[in-house]
Formats: structure tokens, sequence, C-alpha cells
């Protein structure tokens, strides 16, 4: 078949590992794969690379396929396709902003509303379409602390259950969107190889809709 699937680290890897092996493309532990980060069998590669590279590899072909979470997809302006909704690894981009904050709807919001993130492309677009200036502070690590400590007046974060904002001390007074594992194709590799690459998304497809 000799097709190539970038899978992420983190969160989704299990999803993705249990998807691969329903649908009877590779069984593959995350140990084995994290140890090696690039596993081939029967014409399939599978390449370990982090959430937010899946883009950039599926784009300029280093892989056909990658799967990759609709989060990484908003802030990514990348040429591949949107191929499938997977249905795992279910979470929401929500705003949340400290319990004893006055904040809570638009109309409680101040003129430059100021929020940490590490998805500053879709939070100023979520704001800027609802015609509320804000100063994005962008945050690679752990963006609850920003708040405590005064930096900004809330966060704009992924959360599944919401325990680590509880943790925190934060309440979630907006959600800009939902979030789900999806399934990205090179567009070359779907127009020149289509074939093997259709054949394994419509295995991939039928996985993910018959899923556990």
């Amino acid at each position: 078949m000799n097709v190539s699937i970038a899978v992420p680290t983190g969160m989704l890897l299990p999803g993705a590992l249990r998807l691969l092996s329903r649908a009877g493309v590779m069984r593959l532990s995350a140990a084995e794969l994290g140890r090696r980060l690039l596993v081939e069998r029967s014409g399939v590669r599978v390449i370990l690379v982090r959430p937010a590279d899946v883009p950039a590899y599926v784009d300029h072909g280093a892989a056909d396929l990658g799967i990759v979470g609709k989060d990484v997809l908003w802030e990514s302006n990348g040429s591949h396709y949107e191929l499938v909704d997977l249905h795992f690894g279910p979470c929401r981009l929500v705003l949340a902003v400290p319990e004893a904050s006055k904040l809570n709807g638009p109309e409680t919001w101040p003129p430059l509303l100021r929020v940490a993130t590490k998805l500053p492309r879709t939070t100023a677009a979520w704001f800027e379409a609802r015609g509320q200036a804000v100063e994005v502070v962008r945050l690679h690590g752990s963006v609850e602390l920003a708040p405590q400590v005064g930096l900004v007046d809330g966060i704009v974060d992924l959360t599944a259950s919401g325990r680590t904002l509880r943790e925190n001390k934060l309440r979630v007074t907006a959600t800009l969107g939902a979030s789900t594992a999806r399934l990205i194709g090179n567009q070359a590799s779907l127009k020149t190889r289509t074939e093997a690459v259709q054949a394994m998304v419509a295995r991939l497809r039928e996985a993910a809709n018959h899923g556990d």
C-alpha cells in the first residue's frame, strides 16, 4: 500500500493507535512507537510527531495522512485537506477567568480584554468577530497561572473535564469552540496516489464511525 501516516504525541496518541488497530492498519503500542518514532510494516509507515507539527508533515508530503486535533487546525493555514472527524479526543476551547473576577458575559468585558493563550490566531478571530478589542498574550507553558498573578484578565485554553481550571480556581465564562481528532490528507497524495491513499482513508473512516 505504501501509505505514511503522522500521529501525534500526547493526549491523542492512545486514541490514534486504537483507531489504527481497529482499522486493521497496524497494531502498535505507544511504548514501541515512542522508542522508534517511525515504524514501517506491510507498506504502511507510522510517524510519531508533536501535535503542532502534524500539518507541516502532511502539507510538505512527508506523510500522506495525519491524525491531529481540530484545535491545531484552527491555528494552521496549511494546504492539507480535512477528511474525517475521527470522533475521539473531545475537548472545548473556553474563556476562563478567576472565580472572584467580575467578568462574565460580553456585557461585563472591559473595553480592552487581556487574555493569555496558546492559540492566539483562533482567540483573536473569535473576539474580533464579536467586536471586542482584545490583547492576546501568547504563552507556551501553562496558562492557568497568568490571571492569578495579574498578567491577564482571563485565559483561552482547551479543557476536557474542567478539572485543571477548577484546581486553579478558574471558571468558564464562554465556549469558543469544540475540538475532536481529525484525519487530514496531503493534496498531491490524494490526487496522484488516489487508490492507495483513498483506501486507507476509507478504512480509517469506517473504524472511526464504528468505534468503541
